[in-house]
């Protein structure tokens, strides 16, 4: 049995066995810079970041935070993700999330921008080079050599008074020149890409039980934002409006609307905010993009009745951390097993 299929057993068995129903989920959008999860050594300014379960600090203005044998994953504007390498470095020069500024200072970091919400920004700087993100994607800085990557998306990237659209599968050599150059996105991937996909894997799971306790709740659900799943100990992106978007990665990513059509397996009776609901089948379908993993924890929350608020201390999943070193793979997922834990430390880097 494949280990996320594994880890989705585990979140059913937790599910179906415990009573314990947490309800303090939030909602968090004011702005950019929650630490929202770390492994191995890593530190905010010269303090090391302890492992604390639902412990999620906030870096400000000017802050540094650095990884040595770890690393870390910040929370941008909503929908936006900033994943720290080994040994590498970043500023987060402001926080507004009209306007987020990231120094880029050294290593390697990856962006996933899920959504680009209207009226958000965010810019990565790197020495004289300013790169203002423009689409969702997925976007590689790295300072040795140093070069910015784009797998998915689109970027503006602006030097020494010179503007340039760069897009999926071009690269810019930031080398003290505006040097363009292809490269192959679909060879070119290591041990921080193959990390953030499967950090994006898991934040697709978490996403469905928030959109339905969401759902459940009767909240109304405008843009996209940040909801804390305590089943998950993770802030899951949740869309807005009743369209089915997918991350960079291909993960499925729900919103209240339309998240029922997948945990009961029909096409969605689509809710829009003010024309109320609109029609698909009742045959069965499974949409492109959804794993054997999560299928597993819908089937879950469907058959338990959660609403995405379930928390256990004990075994199964409380986080997103990924245990299995760098290959690729999840080796610790199993129920009883303790070993996932977000929001700090635990993740048992290697």
């Amino acid at each position: 049995m494949k280990p996320l299929v594994r880890m989705a057993l585990g979140i059913a068995v937790c599910a179906v066995t415990t009573n314990f129903i947490a309800s303090a989920q939030t909602v968090i959008s004011a702005k950019s810079g929650l630490l929202h999860y770390v492994e191995g050594r890593v530190f905010l300014g010269d303090q090391l970041v302890e492992s604390k379960f639902g412990n999620f600090p906030d870096l400000k203005e000017n802050q540094e935070l650095r990884t040595e044998e770890g690393r870390a994953e910040v929370l941008l504007t909503p929908g936006v993700f900033l994943r720290l390498g080994e040994n590498s470095a970043m500023r987060l020069v402001t926080n507004r999330l009209i306007d987020t500024r990231v120094e880029f200072l050294a290593g390697s970091v990856l962006v996933e921008a899920d959504e680009l919400l209207k009226d958000n920004g965010v810019t990565i700087v790197y020495q004289d080079y300013t790169i203002q993100l423009q689409k969702k994607g997925v976007y590689r800085f790295d300072s040795v050599p140093p070069a910015m990557r784009v797998y998915d998306g689109e970027v503006l990237a602006q030097f020494n008074g010179q503007n340039e659209e760069i897009k999926g599968g071009r690269m810019l050599e930031m080398n003290g020149a505006m040097a363009m150059a292809h490269f192959d996105k679909d060879k070119e991937t290591d041990e921080l890409y193959l990390w953030s996909r499967r950090r994006s894997e898991y934040l697709a799971m978490a996403n469905v039980s928030a959109a339905k306790s969401i759902s459940d709740s009767g909240m109304y659900w405008g843009a996209g934002n940040w909801y804390w799943n305590p089943f998950f100990n993770m802030y899951a992106f949740i869309p807005g409006g009743a369209g089915l978007f997918y991350s960079p990665f291909g993960h499925a990513l729900w919103s209240p609307y339309n998240v029922y059509g997948y945990l009961y397996s029909y096409a969605p009776y689509y809710f829009y905010p003010g024309l109320g609901y609109g029609g698909g089948s009742t045959s069965p379908r499974t949409p492109r993009g959804v794993n054997v993993a999560s299928g597993a924890v819908a089937r879950a929350v469907t058959r338990s009745g959660l609403s995405g608020t379930a928390a256990s201390s004990r075994g199964g999943f409380s986080g997103g951390g990924a245990r299995g070193g760098y290959s690729g793979g999840v080796s610790a997922a199993s129920i009883g097993s303790g070993s996932h834990a977000g929001g700090g430390g635990g993740g048992g880097h290697r």
